[in-house]
């Protein structure tokens, strides 16, 4: 079993998927950095394994490579193929569709009135 991710942690790191354009790939170690967790791939993975309704099929191994066996592998192949990303055999071809930092980079969250007025 899974170490207990910080919800914190987990909410940064889906916000971050959310914003991998369509076409686009990012690694798991992508994702950890971004989101502000370097070397934190394997929570990137917990994190989409237990989530809905997001582009998990975006998130790729290093070097491009599809880390999920047999019939989840072959869906995700699949996917981003229909989202017109091309493969260099086996992996994405990551000089062509893999997303730049800053478009994975989460934006900003506006901070409340009370925590602006301390800071002052």
């Amino acid at each position: 079993m899974p170490p207990t991710i910080n919800s914190g942690m987990f909410a940064r790191i889906l916000r971050v998927v959310q914003r991998i354009p369509r076409g686009k790939v990012a690694t798991y170690g992508d994702i950890a950095y971004a989101a502000g967790y370097p070397g934190a791939a394997r929570q990137v993975a917990w994190a989409l394994h237990s989530s809905r309704g997001l582009p998990w099929q975006r998130v790729v191994g290093a070097g491009g490579k599809i880390l999920l066996g047999s019939e989840a592998g072959v869906t995700q192949r699949l996917r981003l193929e229909g989202e017109g990303v091309h493969f260099l055999g086996l992996r994405v071809d990551m000089k062509q569709h893999r997303c730049t930092f800053a478009q994975l980079r989460p934006k900003p969250r506006p901070s409340s009135s009370k925590k602006a007025k301390r800071r002052r």
